[in-house]
């Protein structure tokens, strides 16, 4: 209202007025002026149109947009405090509000301008109303003298005299006469009044009558009438049927309109421009026509929102009638005579960016007749469309001068001036700007891209989409630009770089457009095209090269956070077919047969990526050392370079991306930056409170404390792999990178404008190391996370006023506590629990405040897991609900045998569970009663078989958790002291060995007589393939034994095939007499004896001898480690966990302790074993040191890294399942590797596991992941809708899972994969990071 004009004085004036005529009756009828305001105020209680009255729309957003920053705030705070338990002290939320927002300065400040207008208005219409009362007895005085018949005057509004315009209602008879006064034979005075007259007809009564199609041709006559006053009384009708007409009458005005101007323009004797001599926005019949051209326009703006009500020959009239106009092509007389202008010219000077054309392409109704009038008949609309932006493509490159820059068109003028006159090369640019977002919008639908190719008039050749992409990107660095302080065409949203960047955007984010025509290496090469000049130092043809640069890197970005934009960037085209090829075989025998050729091309591919993705990362290297002359210097540097690093953050936030990146030292390149960043950012003052310390001219701090920001939202992403992490903790900056992070999440802002879920999968691989753990703890993360989960959990809905009672938890974890349930698992592995609770006693107080909240691990473990005492029952309000949590929460931790240990070598789990279960047996005169069936009990008994019983699948019972209905509601017995009962086990079945098996035989011969070291080696892995496959019971117990021990002596004697030194060492008892196991290791070892003797493969006195294998493994192993300085646990001692591949060794070797030291000092010389024995490279001289000091083990930064490499590429569903469930692959296969899947198949598959991975090699181990994947497919999918994947992984074995079933599918992704995965696996030793 602060700028109330007089056109908005005539508006509300309009409105007003039609308020008042709607309520005549209602005032005049009033038998007092306090009657008639009473009655005005009560309008919406007894008027049902009174929210149609344009006066109250107006007023309603008018109210909206003053004050609806108030109510929404003011929304927010009352919101707020209920959820915080604060009473508002009002019955409900909208009145709190009403009453918030009429005390507030802005309620008072609108009705104070709000009266004062008003006034205004008011004071206007009272001195207009009796001028207009006199105007209407005159014009009511000389309708009288020229019609004799009776007329009916009826008051309604109008855009012409809005308040007391008259309708005038005849009947057939009256509109013949009128249509007959039309006539050009009569005098013009006779034709103005009939035309006055036909003005003030009802436009159905018009378009009804019989006479209809005489007074169309009559119409239109007029509208080529030189006599303007014909024209604009015609429009201004046809104005006002469009806005209150249906379709079905406005249909015929419109196609008239239209049918008008197409003759207009195919009429030789109108003076029709030509382009080069530009338009004259003043003369007279520009105007005229403009008018015209604009009313088309403005209907074809609004047709769309209501022609899906009529019958589809409506619009399709609409449609083919703009067309038909649209496409009109004046002939040329001569050849040289100068081009004149097209109806779609006119049309882009009234809608430059078709918004027209938008609005009809938006609904599937419309678009469908559009497009197949454009493929049959109307073609060339097109054509011409693409022919424009060629032409000016060429006029651009025609354009650049000697200083290797684009010429400025001549044509400019200033912002303050209203602008009358564009001249012919503004007339071809605003045609080019129609043009090119009326092709982009055409490229979005498949029928719209079948119109191309196309042939261009004079040219041989066809433009394919393709081509036309690549004409448009070529306007990103080709078109001209304007000097800063003019407004020409070329600026703001009307630049060509940017239409050209926003289509290109939007043809980005729709796949099927993608795959289609973009995703291809000729657009990749020209995007790529002005960065490779500047990279071999060409000279550049670009104006405002770093505005150019940073668009392209924004449509980079965009193709490269999509699967099939990714590869492209990063193999080049071939790696497409390739997966195509790939994907097409039906079986594994097709596969393997017609791949000869895609797999070689897959290795190429996958060792020596082609060009594209090198580019951008030798590009943003170079930015981000400055070593690019022409940019360096500039204000915009900072902001070029953060839009490459974007770039290549896409990539190198997947396995694959980071495969290409890991040469170019990116990671140090960007921490060297930040570092210089930080250090600048150190120097800015801290601002004063009510002081202004940074000047508002200067924005050097804020750039700089962004630019830091930036950097390290860059390094974070490295954290999306597990390569990628241990590269980043490598750099130094980890710590700050997950502050960093902490604090987006805290403040919920989003990860990346291209990505769609939120911080998870980092946090995820963060915690799956010790480095992240710690860095996560330090950060706040986890104390948040805790605190927010005893939110929900303890102080709940509670606290807030009951409005709606909180139903009772039917779950055994509530929905509202299911989120930080997931998060703490995702959180909690094994080198995560290590270092947050390793060697740390629980606080087990004599008393706990009710206001005292968990802030850590050890916290939860204490209040909700070990309740051990009643001061800990008593500080729980919902102590039942808790607890089940607890106990979910430990039996999902305990699945990672290692942290089962640690669990309860430092709080003796199991006892305090069985102290609990005795303390639910009902007490009887007789003795012990029975136990108590319920929640607590339940889950107590599930986790204590849980955690004391080891097997697979088929070798352990797990009771259920929940109840049945009947008489016996749970049919598992309870106990509450060991040994369990016998009903827990299934019965083990002692397998005899079989030796007269020919392939057995032939096998055992091939390995005590090794001949040609590469040759026996094949045959060996080829005989035991063809074992396996066939007859896999055959390879188990004294056979196993025997086949891989004499397997592993032959490689160890083989040179070639010893990867790492081991030593000498002497296995001597004596040695290690005096050494001491942890108690970790003391009740792993208890463990193993126990599951040893349950598979019928131990001894009585096992345990002694398994205490002995793991003192000399220590000790030998000890040797050939470094002495690392680091805070972290996990490098204080030895390795962390227990060695559970030295305890599976000791059970295939049925308990020989010889043997078993034996293999491990043979098999430690292997490269399998750095992967199969985990603390083989604990800390070891074998490792580079910034890899031995990141506490990051190989089988994490490698294996599971191509895991999540080769489970994208392989099951693409699954891995979109993981990043779906903010839980990584990685982290589910180290805890599978760790334990050497134990408690997850059953023995004998452990055996065929580790036996296919010595045979075959370290590959194997990825494949076998695979594998396990490939064959939970359908549950992953399951659970991941169901919200509990990361809890079904760790918690279910892996049934009927067997390796032999998977051998063939595993041999079918050596050869694609084998290459680039033992060459990694092989650099461990030298890894550049």
């Amino acid at each position: 209202m602060s700028h109330f004009s007089c056109e908005d004085e005539a508006l509300l004036q309009s409105m007003l007025r039609q308020l008042l005529q709607s309520v005549k009756e209602k005032i005049t009828g009033a038998p007092s002026v306090e009657c008639a305001e009473e009655i005005l105020l009560h309008l919406e209680e007894t008027d049902e149109n009174f929210h149609n009255y344009e006066f109250v729309k107006y007023l309603r957003q008018y109210i909206r947009t003053t004050l609806g920053s108030v109510i929404e705030e003011e929304t927010e705070k009352c919101t707020s405090a209920q959820n915080q338990g604060e009473g508002s002290g009002y019955d409900t939320l909208a009145q709190h509000v009403t009453k918030k927002t009429r005390e507030s300065k802005e309620y008072r400040e609108m009705m104070h301008s709000l009266k004062n207008v008003m006034m205004v208005v008011v004071e206007s219409l009272i001195n207009k109303f009796e001028e207009d009362q006199m105007r209407n007895k005159e014009m009511q005085r000389k309708t009288k003298k020229e019609q004799r018949s009776a007329y009916y005057t009826d008051n309604c509004s109008d855009s012409d005299s809005s308040f007391n315009q008259s309708y005038t209602f005849m009947n057939q008879e009256q509109l013949q006469l009128l249509v007959e006064r039309l006539d050009p034979a009569h005098p013009k005075e006779v034709r103005q009044e009939a035309i006055q007259t036909l003005c003030s007809a009802p436009p159905s009564d018009v378009l009804n009558c019989e006479s209809w199609p005489h007074l169309r041709t009559y119409l239109m006559m007029f509208l080529s009438d030189p006599d303007s006053t014909f024209s604009d009384k015609i429009l201004r009708f046809y104005a006002k049927i469009f806005s209150s007409s249906p379709l079905n009458m406005t249909r015929d005005i419109y196609t008239s309109l239209a049918k008008h101007l197409e003759l207009y323009f195919l009429s030789g004797e109108n003076c029709i421009p030509a382009v080069s001599d530009g338009v004259d926005i003043t003369n007279p019949e520009i105007i005229r026509l403009l008018k015209k051209v604009r009313l088309l326009n403005e209907y074809q703006r609004e047709v769309p929102s209501f022609w899906i009500r009529h019958p589809e020959k409506y619009m399709e009239e609409i449609v083919e009638s703009t067309l038909l106009l649209f496409s009109v092509k004046r002939e040329q007389r001569q050849h040289v005579s100068p081009k004149l202008l097209d109806p779609i010219y006119f049309l882009a000077l009234l809608d430059v960016k078709a918004v027209w054309f938008k609005k009809w392409m938006h609904a599937n109704y419309s678009r469908t007749v559009v497009l197949r009038l454009l493929e049959k008949k109307y073609k060339s609309l097109i054509t011409a469309s693409v022919q424009q932006c060629v032409y000016y493509f060429e006029s651009c490159k025609s354009a650049v001068d000697t200083t290797s820059r684009v010429k400025v068109l001549p044509q400019q003028y200033s912002s303050s001036n209203q602008k009358t006159f564009y001249t012919g090369e503004e007339l071809q640019y605003i045609y080019f700007v129609h043009s090119l977002c009326l092709l982009g919008r055409l490229l979005i639908y498949k029928q719209g891209r079948n119109l191309f190719p196309t042939q261009l008039e004079n040219r041989k050749d066809f433009i394919s989409l393709t081509d036309l992409l690549v004409l448009f990107i070529r306007f990103i660095y080709c078109a001209p630009t304007c000097p800063k302080k003019t407004l020409t065409v070329h600026t703001g949203n009307y630049s060509p770089s940017v239409l050209v960047t926003e289509v290109l955007q939007i043809l980005c984010d729709r796949t099927e457009c993608t795959t289609e025509f973009l995703y291809t290496n000729k657009v990749i090469d020209v995007l790529l095209h002005p960065i490779r000049n500047l990279l071999n130092g060409t000279e550049v043809y670009i104006n405002c090269p770093e505005t150019a640069l940073i668009q392209i890197a924004d449509i980079l970005a965009r193709i490269a956070a999509v699967e099939d934009g990714l590869s492209l960037l990063l193999y080049g085209g071939n790696m497409n077919s390739a997966k195509k090829d790939r994907a097409g075989a039906s079986s594994i025998e097709e596969r393997t047969e017609e791949s000869n050729c895609s797999h070689a091309l897959l290795r190429h591919n996958w060792c020596m990526s082609l060009t594209a993705a090198h580019t951008i990362f030798q590009f943003t290297k170079k930015l981000l050392e400055e070593n690019i002359s022409v940019l360096s210097g500039t204000e915009m540097l900072p902001a070029l370079k953060g839009a490459f690093i974007f770039v290549c953050r896409q990539m190198y936030g997947t396995c694959e991306g980071l495969q290409v990146l890991i040469p170019y030292g990116l990671h140090e390149s960007i921490a060297e930056a930040w570092k210089k960043a930080s250090v600048l950012s150190e120097r800015i003052p801290t601002p004063v409170p009510g002081t202004d310390s940074i000047s508002s001219g200067n924005q050097e701090p804020q750039n700089i404390m962004v630019w830091e920001e930036t950097l390290l939202d860059d390094l974070l992403h490295f954290a999306a792999t597990p390569k990628g992490l241990l590269l980043l903790q490598n750099t130094g900056t980890l710590n700050e990178c997950v502050t960093f992070m902490f604090s987006k999440f805290s403040k919920k802002i989003q990860v990346s404008g291209c990505e769609r879920f939120g911080y998870g999968v980092m946090v995820t691989q963060m915690a799956a190391t010790s480095p992240g753990a710690v860095a996560l703890q330090h950060s706040g993360f986890i104390k948040a996370l805790i605190t927010e989960l005893w939110a929900v959990l303890e102080c709940g809905r509670d606290e807030l006023r009951v409005t709606h009672p909180s139903s009772t938890p039917v779950d055994p974890i509530d929905r509202s506590c299911q989120k930080s349930f997931l998060v703490l698992v995702n959180l909690l592995s094994y080198p995560a629990i290590y270092e947050l609770i390793g060697n740390q006693k629980l606080l087990n107080k004599p008393e706990y405040s009710l206001r005292e909240v968990p802030t850590n691990v050890i916290d939860v473990i204490d209040r909700l897991i070990i309740l051990n005492s009643e001061a800990k029952i008593h500080s729980l309000f919902n102590y039942e609900q808790s607890h089940i949590f607890g106990l979910r929460l430990l039996s999902v931790l305990c699945c990672d045998l290692d942290t089962l240990i640690l669990l309860e070598s430092q709080y003796k789990v199991s006892q305090v569970l069985l102290n609990a279960q005795k303390e639910n047996i009902v007490e009887t005169s007789e003795g012990p009663g029975n136990f108590i069936i319920d929640g607590l009990s339940v889950e107590r008994n599930h986790v204590l078989v849980r955690i004391n019983l080891l097997g697979g699948p088929m070798e352990r019972i797990l009771p259920q958790r929940v109840l049945n209905k009947g008489t016996d509601p749970y049919p598992w017995p309870m106990f509450s002291s060991y040994p369990l009962p016998r009903c827990y086990l299934s019965e083990a079945t002692r397998k005899t060995d079989v030796r007269q098996d020919g392939d057995l035989n032939k096998l055992l011969a091939f390995l005590k007589n090794p001949d040609k070291q590469l040759v026996w080696i094949e045959n060996c892995r080829r005989q035991f393939c063809k074992i396996i496959k066939a007859k896999p019971d055959v390879i188990s117990g004294i056979i196993l034994a025997e086949i891989i021990e004499k397997f592993v002596l032959h490689l160890s004697e083989n040179p070639s095939e010893c990867y790492f030194s081991t030593g000498e060492y002497e296995a001597a008892d004596v040695n290690v007499k005096n050494e001491s196991l942890s108690s970790v290791q003391q009740l792993g070892i208890k463990m193993t004896v126990r599951y040893g003797k349950y598979l019928n493969l131990l001894k009585d006195d096992a345990e002694n001898d398994l205490c002995l294998v793991l003192k000399h493994c220590d000790k030998f192993l000890k040797q050939q480690q470094t002495s690392v300085k680091s805070s972290l646990r996990c490098l204080q001692q030895g390795y962390a966990g227990y060695d559970w591949f030295a305890s599976s060794v000791f059970l295939i070797m049925s308990g020989d302790r010889l043997k078993t030291l034996t293999f491990l000092q043979q098999f430690s010389s292997l490269l399998i074993s750095a992967f199969l024995w985990l603390p083989r490279l604990h800390v070891s001289v074998h490792l580079p040191t910034d890899t031995a000091e990141s506490g990051i083990h190989p089988v994490y930064f490698c294996s599971a890294h191509y895991i999540e490499m080769l489970l994208k590429a392989e099951l693409p569903l699954v891995f979109s399942a993981f990043h779906m469930s903010g839980f990584t692959p990685s982290q589910i296969c180290q805890q599978w590797l760790a334990q050497c899947f134990w408690n997850y198949l059953d023995w004998s598959e452990i055996c065929h596991y580790i036996a296919t991975c010595i045979f075959f090699g370290p590959d194997y181990q990825i494949y076998m992941c695979i594998s396990v994947f490939k064959h939970l497919q359908q549950d992953i999918l399951q659970h991941t809708q169901t919200q509990d994947l990361q809890v079904f992984l760790k918690e279910e074995a892996l049934h009927r899972f067997r390796v032999s079933d998977y051998l063939e599918y595993m041999e079918s992704l050596e050869p694609t994969y084998r290459p680039v995965l033992l060459r990694d696996m092989s650099n461990i030793r030298m890894q550049s990071t």
